[in-house]
């Protein structure tokens, strides 16, 4: 499984972003893990000390409401994304034992810190099949 970023077009046409066709598909990591057990997603990245930079961790929900992220035993800072039907509702970057952050989504994603600096709001992010 490997996660893929479709960066959009800045104009708006009444209200809705526009994908860009032109742009490449950026596949920001190539080694994805499925948080798909309770225990897998409780435990998240917890007591890891560090991930490989092609890394993600995805939480996959069957529905769209709000979900937490804390820091706590988690020793390096992370980007957080939070997708609604594979488009971008919020990115935020979380430090070591000290960030908490929630926001409505039906998957999250956990990825290396600056592995999310070009993913903004608005923006395509999808699960693919390798």
């Amino acid at each position: 499984m490997r996660l893929v970023h479709h960066s959009t077009v800045g104009s708006e046409t009444e209200g809705s972003t526009v994908t860009d066709r032109t742009a490449t598909p950026n596949v920001v990591a190539t080694d994805v893990d499925l948080a798909d057990s309770l225990v897998r997603q409780t435990r998240g990245l917890m007591f890891r000390r560090s991930i490989p930079d092609d890394y993600a961790l995805a939480f996959r929900f069957g529905s769209v409401k709000t979900r937490d992220v804390h820091m706590l035993f988690v020793f390096f800072p992370i980007d957080a994304v939070w997708i609604v039907d594979d488009i971008v509702q919020r990115v935020e970057r979380l430090r070591p034992w000290r960030s908490f952050e929630r926001e409505r989504c039906d998957l999250l994603v956990e990825l290396p810190a600056g592995a999310g600096s070009d993913i903004e709001p608005g923006d395509r992010l999808v699960l693919e099949s390798a």
